[in-house]
């Protein structure tokens, strides 16, 4: 247990008090499976009003829990899990995109399964982290006993098992390269279930987070061609199927729990991480290709969006133990961020330590003995640059009010829509939505001046592999963030924010490509700067790396290299491999 104890925070915004559920018996706890799938919005299920979408067992789910119906995420992939995770407003822990190194979570965060794990439950990880890929912030270092997970935001991503297709991949159990058999959402079900026959002697906590239906949209055909039969476009045919093998899947996981008579005390949440990426709205260049327009139960916008589309999102919990097993919906502003203070609450464990957390309980209001205040007030905010700006992709909610930016306000019990813009009428209300709006924001400021860093020297982690995924650069365009850029050499160079974990002796050697491929630097001299101390070398004709030995001072870093052409072009080593060979 870590001994960073709870502070009391006065701010509205971040609310601290020790986490004390039942004190229940460790044989009477609870297990927890949490599903989170990407990219599937509030539309993207039967039981939300899409008359296309095959889902039957979501739908089912749905009709067998208790729902948050006003339940809000962040708009984007990683803020969504840092807060998931912590219970904290994702930006407070480091994250505000998927890439840049903007999507590391601080090591000193507490996550859900710290917490349970510190109560004597098992807990494994099957599928997306997207929060660290290196010591310690991989999901092994915050709190799971079994990790098996792609690397990166998603299958196929630069840092990932290079050529991962969604069919047959290598993924990571525990930091270690795994060859596996099999579609990625199927692979992630049967390690959980794997993991779940050999926990169900005592509590568990499985997290289940599929990478399907993000992009690139890769399925069989089989799931497929239905949708193109009813008139779905291409991309939202695949997308469709995706959704389709998640939902086969939550059907066999359940038989499954079942059988193991384990579904009667078993919390099991189903959610997703943002708004709709492909179900929304049909793309322009396929516009004439299908006749469906797909669908987004009224809301405007997907994902990305500060409109309601982009962050409003399902939020399923089923317990028939704890009385959760009959449909029934619970009005009221609820967040990821509440997460972790319900299921500690409902576990009947104890959060003794971590920051200030900005969720609440909501036991008693899933129990129907309470609500939620009416005048609670949420931040939403999409970022996905170097440095987060005021009022960027914003929106503030509170109760039916949206301020959308500081432009737009809109009433959802007179406009779901988001169609009619009310701010000049709404004076009032809208004054008090910014003033909390600048009090949260100007509580935030510390963490956005404070970079989150990737340890070398680490002793959990002897080699750190760094990759251009989580460089700095000044834009998107500059970051080579997936193996596509790696192929046609992105001509651009970022740094990496590093922590020296202990001062030494360093070898540092330099990658075009990933280490395994053994495939030439193509480079006619490289260069390399960590924090003050700087080195090049003239790199020979076919050679596969450029290695420097360095002697580091303990402490943060910038880490960056220069590798030119034979044409004087330059680009950075999209990978470096760092470890610590003498003190």
């Amino acid at each position: 247990m870590r001994l960073l104890r709870i502070r009391v925070a006065a701010t509205c915004c971040a609310l601290a008090f020790p986490l004390v559920g039942a004190g229940l018996a460790q044989d009477e706890r609870p297990n927890v499976i949490l599903v989170i799938t990407d990219d599937q919005g509030y539309g993207d299920l039967g039981a939300h009003g899409n008359t296309l979408l095959q889902t039957p067992h979501m739908d089912r789910l749905h009709a067998q829990s208790v729902r948050l119906t006003d339940f809000h995420v962040d708009p984007t992939c990683s803020p969504t899990r840092a807060a998931l995770m912590s219970g904290r407003y994702s930006t407070r822990t480091g994250v505000w995109h998927t890439i840049q190194g903007r999507s590391l979570m601080r090591s000193e965060e507490v996550t859900i399964a710290e917490v349970l794990q510190d109560a004597g439950y098992r807990t494994g990880l099957f599928g997306k982290w997207h929060l660290g890929d290196n010591a310690p912030l991989r999901p092994q270092d915050q709190g799971f006993d079994e990790a098996f997970y792609h690397k990166g935001g998603g299958v196929g991503q630069g840092p990932d098992g290079w050529g991962n297709d969604y069919f047959d991949d290598t993924y990571f159990r525990n930091g270690v390269p795994e060859q596996v058999e099999g579609y990625c959402t199927d692979v992630w079900f049967d390690g959980a279930l794997d993991f779940i026959e050999r926990s169900k002697d005592a509590p568990f906590f499985a997290y289940i987070s599929t990478n399907a239906p993000h992009g690139p949209y890769l399925v069989e055909d089989a799931e497929v061609q239905p949708y193109l039969d009813a008139g779905v476009t291409p991309t939202m045919a695949k997308f469709y199927g995706m959704i389709t093998r998640i939902d086969r899947n939550l059907g066999r996981m359940r038989q499954r729990l079942q059988e193991m008579d384990l579904a009667q005390n078993t919390i099991l949440i189903f959610m997703t991480d943002n708004g709709s990426a492909a179900g929304w709205r049909v793309r322009d260049r396929e516009k004439e290709q299908g006749t469906w327009p797909g669908f987004n139960a009224g809301m405007r916008a997907g994902k990305g969006s500060a409109y309601e589309g982009g962050h409003h999102v399902p939020f399923f919990l089923h317990w028939p133990a704890g009385g959760f097993d009959e449909g029934r919906s619970v009005p009221g502003l609820a967040a990821h961020i509440d997460v972790l203070p319900t299921l500690v609450d409902l576990c009947g464990v104890e959060r003794t330590a971590g920051p200030p957390l900005d969720g609440i309980v909501l036991s008693d209001v899933l129990r129907g003995e309470e609500r939620i205040a009416a005048d609670r007030t949420l931040f939403v905010h999409s970022q996905r640059i170097e440095t987060p700006v005021p009022w960027r992709k914003t929106a503030i909610l509170r109760g039916s009010q949206r301020l959308v930016g500081e432009g737009e306000f809109y009433d959802l019990a007179l406009d779901p829509a988001q169609g009619s813009n009310r701010l000049p009428e709404e004076t009032a209300a809208v004054g008090e939505l910014v003033e909390a709006y600048e009090q949260w924001w100007g509580s935030l400021a510390d963490a956005i001046e404070r970079p989150v860093r990737i340890s070398i020297g680490h002793p959990a982690e002897p080699e750190a592999g760094l990759h251009s995924h989580d460089w700095h650069v000044a834009s998107q365009a500059q970051s080579p963030w997936n193996q596509n850029h790696i192929k046609r050499g992105l001509m651009s160079s970022g740094y990496w924010e590093i922590q020296v974990e202990r001062a030494g002796r360093y070898s540092i050697q330099l990658r075009r490509w990933p280490d395994h491929l053994d495939r030439p630097l193509d480079a006619v001299h490289a260069r390399l700067r960590v924090g003050e101390v700087e080195a090049e070398q003239e790199v020979s004709e076919g050679a596969t790396h450029a290695t420097f030995e360095l002697d580091l001072p303990a402490g943060p870093a910038r880490l960056q290299s220069w590798l030119r052409t034979s044409d004087n072009g330059e680009r950075g080593a999209y990978y470096a491999y760092v470890r610590r060979i003498g003190g």
